[in-house]
């Protein structure tokens, strides 16, 4: 195992706490393996026995037939006598039924829980109910950058940052694709089994939706138009264009369920005059650049958004919640706020004119605040400050840690 600071140091820092520990994110992002992780270092830092530590993977087919109470039954007689057990459920929200659970280990036995699922369900109001105040939500993204370049360095000689993010753009961050060195082909082939296997057991099969091919036209629709705003609407007349009929309520229902199912994440747009979040024409990211391209194919002319994806995933990834900035005429890419910090970023593949550089510049001068600003390219020059405004390298502030 290739350790996760970001996430399990975090999560540590809870052990022995009364919360749950719930753990959500995209499939195969590596909850399973940070599971593992916290169990190794209870084993290790805290010297806890073996025997109380229970793990349980509950997409097993061991659990297929079985009801909450036979599930609960089960835990419960596995429970330690002589001290606190630990207790890991992964992908609990498999069995119907589960939030009892999770609450009655929680409420009757002397456990520490930590919980596992692939589907924002586990964040829904049925859990809230049951566990009011007593849980702590983590949510795991695929790699970073810099976990990236750590988890390449473990089988191969790494280059330069700026040189290694076009390999990241194009590859993603998916775990199980850096463990050694699979080709382009390989890599985009787990990551479709990895796509194929969200939409047809957490989108299809739990929904019981019956007309597949108009859901993969809608998801289709949304990888082409990472970064751009867009509504419901949209996709509905582009669909309707195309002699593809679907109403825009069926379509919010799949974005909702692609939402849930954390394909995609949903960036509203916030005025910025108006102090106000926007309720029309906004913006989906995917969870990982990878689905674009194993699903429609690499294309060099989706880098652009591509990048946008990244710095976005990267944003998330820090704590920060990210809206997309509207000015009086135009945009800024991210306002990303997080506690009573505030940055304002704008992503741009490359600054190649006067015109870019006027547009990408001017946008945020016109913002009447002190925040920090940034622009953000992969011109190999950049650098420096323009009127306090910071310039530099998508590779640099991925790894940045001032921000």
């Amino acid at each position: 195992m290739i350790d996760r600071p970001l996430y399990v140091d975090k999560i540590m820092a809870y052990v022995d706490a009364p919360f749950v520990k719930i753990l959500t994110g995209v499939r195969r992002c590596g909850k399973s393996t940070i599971l593992k992780m916290i169990m190794e270092r209870l084993k290790t830092e805290r010297n806890i026995p073996e025997d109380r530590i229970i793990s349980h993977r509950f997409d097993s087919m061991e659990y297929e037939d079985m009801t909450a109470k036979q599930i609960y039954t089960l835990l419960k007689e596995q429970l330690s006598p002589d001290g606190k057990t630990y207790l890991f459920l992964d992908e609990i929200q498999e069995i119907k039924g589960w939030e009892k659970i999770v609450n009655s280990l929680a409420s009757d036995f002397d456990v520490d829980l930590y919980i596992t699922g692939s589907n924002s369900r586990m964040m829904s109001s049925e859990i809230a109910t049951y566990l009011t105040g007593r849980y702590v939500s983590f949510r795991i993204f695929t790699l970073s950058f810099g976990e990236y370049l750590m988890f390449k360095s473990k089988f191969t000689t790494v280059g330069e940052p700026k040189a290694e993010l076009a390999n990241y753009v194009r590859l993603g961050g998916f775990p199980a694709t850096h463990l050694q060195a699979y080709s382009q082909d390989e890599i985009y082939t787990i990551v479709r089994d990895i796509y194929n296997s969200t939409i047809f057991s957490d989108i299809v099969k739990r929904n019981q939706i019956r007309k597949i091919d108009q859901l993969e036209r809608v998801v289709k629709y949304t990888f082409n138009n990472v970064g751009n705003t867009f509504s419901a609407k949209s996709i509905a007349d582009y669909l309707k264009s195309e002699r593809r009929s679907l109403d825009n309520e069926t379509v919010c229902s799949y974005l909702d369920k692609l939402e849930k199912a954390y394909l995609l994440h949903r960036c509203s747009r916030y005025d910025l005059q108006g102090k106000e979040i926007l309720k029309t024409q906004e913006k989906f990211y995917l969870a990982d650049v990878a689905l674009r391209y194993s699903v429609l194919g690499y294309n060099t002319d989706s880098v652009a958004s591509s990048l946008e994806n990244i710095v976005y995933l990267e944003l998330c990834r820090r704590g920060y919640t990210v809206n997309v900035g509207k000015t009086g005429d135009g945009e800024i890419d991210f306002v990303a706020v997080r506690q009573n910090e505030k940055i304002y970023v704008q992503v741009t593949q490359e600054i190649n004119s006067e015109k870019t550089e006027k547009r990408e510049y001017n946008r945020l001068l016109e913002i009447p605040d002190n925040y920090p600003k940034f622009v953000l390219t992969t011109d190999e020059s950049a650098g420096g400050n323009y009127e306090g405004i910071k310039t530099m390298h998508i590779a640099d502030f991925l790894l940045s840690t001032e921000y």
